[in-house]
């Protein structure tokens, strides 16, 4: 089943954000390699494509997983909670209408 998970960002966290990025990255390269990934993007904090210094508002990911369990599990792992990037992280079942 898909899940979207979604991370928001605490307060001034774009430094610990950019040195986390690479590792955040490879755990997403992985599951679309594994062809279970549909979309993930960080949130920009202001309405432009490159947010600059103003930073990001938090990420989606919509990936398949075996279970809600795992999609939690997953998303727990992920090195902007171990960063400290995310204030908060809400996953839940996502189903898919199109395309």
């Amino acid at each position: 089943m898909w899940y979207v998970i979604e991370g928001y960002d605490g307060e001034e966290v774009l430094e610990r954000r950019m040195a986390a990025r690479a590792g955040h990255l490879a755990r997403l390269v992985a599951l679309r390699d594994e062809g279970r990934l549909m979309l993930a993007g960080p949130c920009p904090a202001i309405d432009a494509e490159d947010p600059g210094p103003a930073g990001f508002s938090g990420s989606l990911v919509v990936a398949e997983f075996e279970s809600l369990d795992a999609a939690r599990a997953w998303a727990d792992a992920d090195p902007y909670v171990g960063a400290g990037v995310y204030a908060r992280v809400e996953v839940r079942p996502f189903r898919r209408v199109l395309p």
